[in-house]
């Protein structure tokens, strides 16, 4: 047993639930990896469609594939439940509807042991699908970086995060036993990966960075997290606000660049709060719309977020401006400016988004 634990050094794992369009795709791209010596844990969540089946389909015709079938109970118990049962060196975390480059877990692998690396993060692409078969790809890195210590990491951190590089669990290759020394699990609660991917870095020390890409985030599901109504946004996104504050104060880092990463991420954030509220599945009456909004543009968060964020690009200072003066009406007639935009023009909302 010790010999074939020795051989597996990467545990991919998989959360599995209403994706029989897409699970096979997700599968095949890690049987197409240039690095063989891994497991793959897939958890199905209990999902209703032909998904569990598919994924066992595969496991017949490859022994390095596990499949668990449970109730379900949401992607971080089913994420929970194959980390309690990895065996590799490295943990990677792969959705079920994306997908990944061949060469990524070699790479990243070999990033991670040239440097003993605790973490390696890499690039990524978002294709964003606007026709059937029709795609617009949006790249996602940063310059190559080695840290070596903890200090260094807390003082870059900032170039990172405003990339979009340290927030999901897919564009990163993690140390087993620095996520078990930790005791580090994905929390019960929507948007799961942000808490997590907070706890492990907060004390991490050894980190290498690859511009590098390798990994397809694909949006095109109706139903998926990034397109649905989701209620307690606002709370969610102030939840996750003072979580960023806390973890600069616990690093002792105040420079002038992280204040405004943090201040500019929080009110790009915002807009997303507002156009949340004139999505079409929220039951709101405009009323309870107007007084929500009239609340929000008031609060401590919003107005010293406005004094330090330094909008990137003339489209993003516009957006900002109803919020600079306050004026509700105007505010909500932009959210469902966007929310038009998003539900209608998927192409034409994907390219502002990535420029804003």
């Amino acid at each position: 047993m010790a010999g074939m634990m020795q051989e597996i050094m990467v545990s991919v794992i998989m959360p599995v639930y209403k994706v029989e369009a897409y699970v096979g795709r997700a599968i095949e791209s890690i049987q197409k990896q240039t690095l063989a010596e891994w497991e793959f844990i897939i958890v199905d969540d209990g999902s209703p469609d032909e998904s569990g089946a598919i994924c066992d389909a595969y496991a017949k015709t490859d022994s390095r594939i596990q499949v668990f079938h449970k109730e379900n109970g949401g992607a971080p118990s089913a994420r929970n439940l194959a980390m309690d049962h990895a065996r590799g060196k490295y943990l990677y975390f792969l959705d079920a509807d994306d997908w990944a480059e061949p060469t990524m877990l070699a790479d990243m692998v070999s990033l991670a042991e040239r440097d003993q690396a605790e973490l390696v993060v890499a690039g990524f692409y978002i294709d964003t699908y606007y026709k059937p078969g029709k795609y617009r790809t949006d790249d996602f890195f940063v310059r190559d970086a080695v840290f070596s210590n903890a200090q260094e990491f807390h003082e870059n951190a900032y170039w990172m995060f405003d990339k979009n590089q340290l927030y999901s669990p897919w564009n990163k290759l993690w140390q087993r036993k620095y996520i078990e020394a930790g005791h580090f699990r994905f929390p019960p609660t929507f948007w799961d990966d942000f808490p997590f991917i907070l706890a492990v870095i907060r004390d991490i020390e050894r980190v290498t960075v690859t511009s590098r890409q390798y990994y397809h985030f694909i949006r095109e599901r109706a139903e998926s997290e990034t397109a649905a109504y989701r209620e307690g946004m606002y709370e969610k996104r102030e939840e996750e606000h003072a979580w960023m504050k806390e973890l600069y104060r616990h690093w002792g880092v105040n420079d002038a660049p992280s204040r405004e990463m943090v201040a500019r991420r929080y009110i790009e954030r915002f807009i997303g709060c507002l156009e949340n509220l004139t999505n079409p599945n929220c039951q709101m009456s405009w009323r309870e719309k107007r007084e929500k909004v009239r609340c929000w543009i008031h609060s401590k968060n919003v107005r010293h977020s406005l004094k330090l964020a330094v909008p990137r690009s003339r489209m993003m200072r516009l957006m900002l401006l109803p919020i600079r003066l306050r004026s509700v009406t105007l505010t909500l007639l932009e959210a469902k400016a966007i929310t038009l935009v998003k539900m209608k023009y998927v192409k034409i909302f994907a390219t502002l988004k990535a420029k804003r």
